[in-house]
């Protein structure tokens, strides 16, 4: 299990205080990739991934979703920070978390994104010209 602390915001990959209430409401209502998604299918997701939960005190406030054979790649997925939260930079903090995360050290990264290429590249993501813009890369790998 990884843990990140800064300040009253802590960060874990402990799934004890995931609030599926906190994640499927972002997802039904904010996200674009996910507007249809059910709840089992998200909780499934959720049991089969290392996810990181964001906290502000006890109350979750942001979310990441890694798909990983954690060998030699990662999908990096379902990022969100509540809409009320946004804009203080936590998507940084969330997103530094999960690449300082032991588990995921010296693996191939990947990830979708239609509206966050800045965020990514500033953590050594790439777009690739042949997903239309949506696809991008960070590799890091020890193989």
């Amino acid at each position: 299990m990884s843990t990140f602390d800064y300040g009253k915001i802590h960060i874990t990959t402990s799934k004890k205080d995931l609030d599926m209430e906190v994640i499927m409401n972002f997802m039904n209502s904010h996200s674009y990739w996910a507007r249809e998604r059910d709840r089992k299918t998200m909780q499934k997701a959720v049991d089969t991934s290392l996810c990181f939960g964001m906290y502000y005190e006890s109350e979750m406030i942001g979310f990441a979703r890694i798909i990983t054979d954690f060998a030699t790649m990662y999908y990096l997925c379902d990022v969100f920070i509540r809409p009320e939260y946004q804009k203080k930079g936590l998507g940084k903090k969330l997103v530094k978390a999960v690449l300082d995360a032991p588990e995921l050290q010296g693996l191939y990264g990947i990830l979708l994104t239609k509206d966050a290429h800045e965020l990514y590249k500033r953590f050594g993501f790439s777009g690739d010209p042949e997903s239309a813009g949506k696809f991008m890369i960070r590799r890091d790998w020890n193989y």
